[in-house]
C-alpha cells in the first residue's frame, strides 16, 4: 500500500506542476489585468499540437521543444493584439463570451488542420525507461523529468517576480494597476508580456505532456477548469500561491480518484464502491476549494486588490 501511495503522490506532483504551468501565466493575467481568459486551455492544446507537428517535420524531441516555445509564444502575441487588446475595458460578460467564442474557432482549426483524431508524441529515448523506487515498483524517468522541468520553471518565475525589475512592475500592476500606468509604465506593453509569457508557458505544458497524453482538440478544456480552481485557491495574482495550489489540487485529485474506491470498498458493496468513488472523487478538488474560501475567502496568499 506504501509502493501504492508513493506511486500516486508522484503522479500527483507531476499533474499539479502541469497545473502550475498553465495556471501561472492565467493568475498574472487574470490578477493584473483583470481579464478572464477562457481560451488559455487553447494555447495549452496548442502547445501539444505544435509539439506533434514538429515531431513529424524534425524527429528531434528536443528541437520540437525549444521550438514550441517562441511559436506559442507568437501565439500568444498574435491573439492579444487581434483579439484581447480590444477587451480589456469591456466587462466580464463581453470577455468570457468573446473568449469562450475563440475556443470554438481555434478548437475547429485544429480539427480542420490536423483532425479529430489523437496524435502521439514519442518520448526522448534518453528519458523512456524507469527508476525503482521501493520494492519491486518503478517509476518513469519522464515523469520524474517533467517533475524538475517543472520546479526549474518555477525557480525561474520566482527570481524573475522577486528579484528583476520586471518582477516589480508584475507584482506592482497585481496590487495597484492604475497607479503603475500614472507612473509612466506602458500598461498595454506590460500587458502584452504578460499574456506572451503566459501563452507560452501553457503551451510548454501541453508540449511536456504530449508523449504521457494523447494529444486531441479537448485536452485543454478539462484542465482549463482545474486552472481556475488553482487560481481561486492559490489567490488571484499570486504565483506562488499557484504553485502550491496546484500541488495541492494535483496530488488531492490523483490520490481521491486511486484511493477513494478503495477506502469505500471498506464500508459497502464493492460495486456501489466503485461507483460511489468514481462520482465523489472529481468532488474533492471542489470540497477542497470551498475549505480553503471559507477559511481564507481571498485564496492562501491572495490579497484584496486596488484598481
Amino acid at each position: 500500500m506504501f509502493n501504492l501511495f508513493l506511486l500516486q503522490l508522484l503522479n500527483g506532483a507531476q499533474f499539479g506542476i502541469l497545473l502550475f504551468l498553465v495556471a501561472a501565466g492565467l493568475t498574472l493575467v487574470f490578477g493584473i489585468m483583470d481579464f478572464i481568459n477562457l481560451a488559455h486551455g487553447v494555447l495549452y492544446m496548442v502547445g501539444g499540437y505544435v509539439m506533434a507537428m514538429m515531431m513529424g517535420t524534425t524527429g528531434n524531441f528536443w528541437l520540437s521543444l525549444a521550438m514550441v516555445l517562441p511559436l506559442t509564444l507568437a501565439v500568444g502575441l498574435v491573439l492579444e493584439l487581434l483579439v484581447f487588446r480590444r477587451l480589456y475595458d469591456r466587462s466580464h460578460l463581453d470577455q468570457v463570451l468573446a473568449t469562450f467564442g475563440l475556443v470554438l474557432v481555434l478548437s475547429e482549426l485544429v480539427r480542420i488542420l490536423w483532425g479529430s483524431a489523437p496524435l502521439s508524441v514519442a518520448m526522448p529515448e534518453m528519458l523512456s525507461g524507469s527508476i525503482p523506487l521501493a520494492g519491486p515498483m518503478r517509476y518513469p524517468v519522464y515523469r520524474l523529468a517533467v517533475i524538475g522541468l517543472g520546479l526549474a520553471v518555477a525557480l525561474g518565475l520566482w527570481f524573475v517576480i522577486a528579484r528583476t525589475r520586471v518582477g516589480m512592475l508584475l507584482r506592482a500592476g497585481a496590487a495597484n494597476r492604475s497607479m503603475v500606468s500614472a507612473l509612466g509604465t506602458d500598461i498595454n506593453r506590460l500587458f502584452m508580456l504578460v499574456f506572451a509569457v503566459g501563452a507560452m508557458l501553457a503551451g510548454f505544458a501541453g508540449a511536456i505532456v504530449s508523449p504521457i497524453l494523447s494529444v486531441d482538440p479537448g485536452m485543454g478544456d478539462s484542465i482549463l477548469i482545474l486552472t481556475f480552481v488553482v487560481i481561486v485557491i492559490g489567490g488571484v495574482g499570486s504565483v506562488k500561491g499557484a504553485f502550491c495550489a496546484a500541488l495541492l489540487v494535483g496530488i488531492v485529485d490523483t490520490l481521491g480518484r486511486m484511493f477513494g474506491p478503495i477506502i469505500l470498498k471498506s464500508m459497502m458493496d464493492p460495486a456501489a464502491a466503485a461507483q460511489a468513488g468514481r462520482t465523489i472523487a472529481p468532488m474533492l478538488v471542489y470540497i477542497l476549494m470551498a475549505a480553503v474560501l471559507f477559511w481564507r475567502p481571498a485564496g492562501l496568499f491572495g490579497r484584496t486588490v486596488a484598481r
